[in-house]
């Protein structure tokens, strides 16, 4: 009923920056909680920021100061902008939506989306 589709990741050098971009679609009337994770080779995944619907956001202690979290609810659509990053940082990165009203006035919980590599190397 709904699918999370993630864009933008890539490789980069320590220090610079990319957005990364979640899009919901289906039958949404609203999301309450959307989020990015990250997972590296070898861990566990991790949440890296998330943001409710009243634009309270959370972020991890590592990214505090560098990545910032934005949502768009007419384009169901979440961002990560992630500036001055680090090796530490390359991760497969995934999106999350959780507590989903439906069209049909249903609660869905914890979508992912597939997920979008980021990868910081000199």
């Amino acid at each position: 009923q709904v699918q999370l589709v993630e864009s933008g990741g890539g490789s980069v050098q320590p220090g610079g920056s990319l957005t990364l971009t979640c899009s919901a679609s289906g039958s949404i009337l609203a999301i309450n909680a959307m989020g990015w994770y990250r997972q590296a080779p070898g861990k566990e995944r991790e949440l890296v920021a998330t943001i409710l619907r009243n634009s309270n956001t959370n972020y991890a202690n590592s990214v505090k100061g560098r990545f910032t979290i934005s949502r768009d609810d007419v384009k169901n659509t979440v961002y990560l902008q992630m500036n001055n990053l680090k090796p530490e940082d390359s991760a497969v990165y995934y999106c999350n939506a959780d507590r989903i009203v439906t069209l049909t006035d249903k609660m869905l919980y914890n979508y992912w989306g597939q997920g979008t590599q980021v990868t910081v190397s000199s």
